[in-house]
């Protein structure tokens, strides 16, 4: 076996960690249906997908969003998935993390966005399914304003008229 294939297969054991490592926001909040809590695996998955969908008009390199939302939170397999609640600081985390953080383009600006808004998505999903509506409101609530991206604005308050409009939301 070569050392490059030892590597290779060391890199994709860490990366494989990914789907086993459940998302800390909706563990805590007990997330128990359609088999438990989306693994940070899950959440990166659909963000790349979400990245298709850029708006062409944007001036966006879609194939540098799509990297960007497959390897933003790859860290986390060795650090865990870190939110806010965990007492760590910003610092701290973005050293832990990735680069990406510093929205330092208009791509990582963009993926940053999507990220919130798969956040958000996953949290209707399961208000959903958990037939509770609203039980989630914390995850709409921590990214009010936060969004920078027009299409992605656009998304949210498109979300946010289906969740207001849906039966039992």
């Amino acid at each position: 076996m070569s050392e490059n294939f030892t590597k290779m297969l060391e890199f994709m054991s860490l990366v494989g960690h990914l789907k086993h490592v459940r998302r800390t926001g909706w563990v805590q909040k007990k997330v128990a249906v359609g088999g438990g809590p989306e693994s940070v695996a899950d959440h990166m998955y659909r963000m790349a997908v979400l990245s298709f969908l850029v708006d062409p008009g944007a001036g966006l390199d879609k194939h540098r969003c799509m990297k960007i939302a497959l390897v933003h939170d790859m860290a986390e397999c060795i650090v865990g998935d870190i939110t806010p609640q965990d007492g760590i600081s910003k610092e701290n985390k973005h050293q832990k993390e990735k680069e990406y953080e510093d929205q330092s383009s208009k791509e990582a600006e963009f993926i940053k966005d999507i990220d919130r808004f798969e956040m958000i998505l996953q949290a209707f999903e399961y208000e959903q399914m958990d037939m509770k509506p609203r039980y989630l409101q914390d995850f709409f609530d921590s990214t009010k304003g936060k969004f920078k991206t027009e299409q992605v604005k656009a998304w949210v308050q498109s979300l946010e008229a289906t969740r207001n409009t849906t039966p039992n939301m």
